[in-house]
């Protein structure tokens, strides 16, 4: 149905940003004489919607680098539209640099943006982002923060090249290490993969963490339609940062805010693409945690019911075959929506002031080999399914797709590790006496056991197995993995085994069924002897005992609840600040 109503017209004396500039008083003229300052005239800067820019770039956010330029591109659009641009640097979440991860800091981004937000005087929002949490960080501000808002993605890479083959950053890497490590390439080979699977600047090409938060987030409604997927270096993608900055300027004058967009239904649209598109692991914690920002009640639940009713028609790495460079060409995400709207609330409001329905209306799939029709899917269910029993009985995920089929119903012996840096110095022993039918174990790699929930869910295949041709084993963990992993990797388990969930009472030598299908994983040992690891269990000592990483420990919620902060949480709206 198109959408008839009227947009609210805000008056500019009911900007925001007024109640700095706009009263005659003293406290006003310091603000302006300081625009004047700074170089600006009353002509540029007053009566205008003031729309900040939060800028996620640094030397070391390797997704980012064209952003100098894109930030440019926004302010130019900006001002087209009669607003007035202030670029706000933020955090930048570098997926690559940042140790443990960049997810012990999404919620340290996520806290800055709504606080840059309520304390200066804008009236809109532009948010640059595209690395893995820096999607969520920025958008869980924003939708606290609740000042109208347009998020503007970095865009994929281009692809990667070796030789004759096309290479998807992250997946490809984890398949020729393992060829590596069982003597197959040798380190000149291995140079020339490291020279040319990241070619430009963007996003990982593959279906990984960015590539799937950015379709969620078009999904939602946040950004504009079809920008989820240009890749980063293309002129289109010039033009699409131009667009946000026009239209941040309209959706001030219409008020249009986040809360208006954000709702049950739109979080159900955005489940069924990520699992339409067989996506990230990674982007169910990101979708609680942006759930409970927006007061919508969302549980693991609720994606496995959706899971089981969504095909994967997404034929993209690591799942499929193709790279977001082929999914854009074939129409990109409201290609893919159109698809689905049988399976979609087409009737969600978006930042275009239009409907999602309006907005894909007339899209058309160009390539049935990326985007596969409905009737003849990658997979009849969805890309991810959760799991419970009594290893997690809080929920755990498993990606089906990604995994050996012969290993998604499977009972083999329990190999445990103890934390990662076990897991480093023993993996690869032949001691260890690893057969292809058992099942690698890491523990305390979640939340707060690491801390911050690092990719760490891919175990490796341990060497000698490698050298046997061995590619897959049942590999369990309360840690993530990355989006452009692949393999029968158990994740997510929670609660975590630091904070005493089941995961910490597991020893090697016992029995452990995996049954995908039926949507279980336990362990086979009776109630009295786990009564009894239970009583013995001491907890590991804390990681930090101050300042950033003493509030996460203290803070942060498990993995089935979204990792936020719990002070962070729906709540009252933001106060306003006084003004002197």
């Amino acid at each position: 149905m198109p959408n008839t109503q009227t947009p609210r017209r805000v008056e500019a004396a009911s900007l925001r940003s007024q109640r700095w500039f706009a009263p005659d008083d003293l406290r006003s003229f310091g603000h302006r004489s300081r625009l004047r300052q700074m170089g600006y005239s009353a002509e540029e800067a007053e009566g205008r919607p003031v729309i900040a820019i939060l800028n996620s770039w640094s030397d070391l956010s390797q997704c980012h680098t064209h952003f100098p330029e894109r930030v440019q591109e926004v302010k130019r659009g900006v001002w087209q539209a009669g607003g007035f641009p202030v670029e706000i640097p933020v955090l930048a979440l570098s997926e690559m640099f940042m140790k443990p991860t960049a997810m012990l800091y999404r919620n340290l981004l996520a806290l800055e943006v709504e606080e840059v937000l309520q304390c200066h005087p804008v009236d809109g929002a532009v948010l640059m982002g595209g690395c893995d949490k820096t999607v969520p960080g920025l958008l869980m501000g924003a939708i606290t923060a609740n000042l109208p808002t347009i998020f503007m993605p970095a865009g994929p890479m281009l692809a990667g090249r070796w030789r004759d083959q096309r290479l998807g950053s992250g997946t490809d890497v984890w398949k020729f290490w393992a060829q590596r490590q069982a003597g197959c390439l040798d380190s000149c080979v291995w140079r020339q993969l490291e020279e040319g699977i990241a070619r430009s600047p963007g996003t990982c090409m593959t279906m990984g963490t960015a590539s799937t938060l950015a379709a969620i987030t078009e999904t939602l409604g946040m950004m504009l339609p079809g920008a989820a997927t240009i890749p980063a270096v293309h002129s289109a993608h010039s033009r699409m940062a131009a667009a946000c900055g026009r239209r941040i300027v309209d959706m001030v004058w219409e008020d249009l805010r986040p809360a208006q967009i954000l709702t049950a239904a739109a979080f159900d649209n955005a489940i069924v693409t990520d699992m339409a598109l067989a996506g990230s692991t990674n982007a169910i914690i990101h979708l609680l945690a942006l759930a409970g920002r927006a007061g919508v009640p969302l549980s693991l639940d609720r994606f496995d019911a959706l899971s089981r009713t969504t095909p994967v028609i997404g034929n993209l790495r690591p799942a499929g075959e193709f790279l977001m460079e082929d999914f854009h060409d074939a129409g990109g995400v409201p290609a893919l929506l159109s698809r689905l709207s049988p399976l979609l609330d087409t009737s969600c409001l978006t930042v275009t002031g239009r409907t999602l329905g309006e907005n894909i209306a007339g899209a058309e799939v160009i390539d049935d080999r990326v985007i596969l029709p409905i009737d003849r899917p990658l997979s009849q269910a969805g890309g991810t399914f959760v799991l419970r029993g009594n290893i997690a009985p809080n929920g755990c995920v498993i990606k089906p797709t990604a995994a050996e089929p012969r290993l998604l119903k499977h009972t083999g012996r329990a190999i445990v590790f103890d934390s990662y840096a076990d897991l480093k110095a023993r993996i690869d022993d032949p001691a260890l006496g690893c057969t292809p039918d058992d099942v690698l174990v890491l523990r305390n790699a979640g939340p707060l056991g690491a801390p911050g929930m690092p990719e760490w869910g891919m175990l490796p295949i341990p060497k000698p197995l490698l050298e046997q041709g061995v590619r897959d084993m049942v590999r369990i963990s309360d840690a993530r993995m990355s989006g452009t992993s692949y393999g029968t990797c158990v994740l997510h388990v929670a609660p975590e085994a630091a904070v005493g969930g089941p995961l910490a009472f597991v020893k090697t030598g016992d029995r452990i069924a995996l049954d995908v299908e039926a949507r279980t994983l336990d362990l086979l040992v009776d109630d009295d002897e786990l009564s009894r690891r239970r009583a013995a269990w001491q907890p590991p000592a804390p990681k930090f005992t101050r300042g950033y990483g003493r509030l996460f420990l203290e803070e942060s919620t498990q993995a089935d609840l979204g990792c936020d902060f719990r002070f962070l949480e729906r709540g009252a709206p933001p106060t306003e600040p006084d003004i002197f």
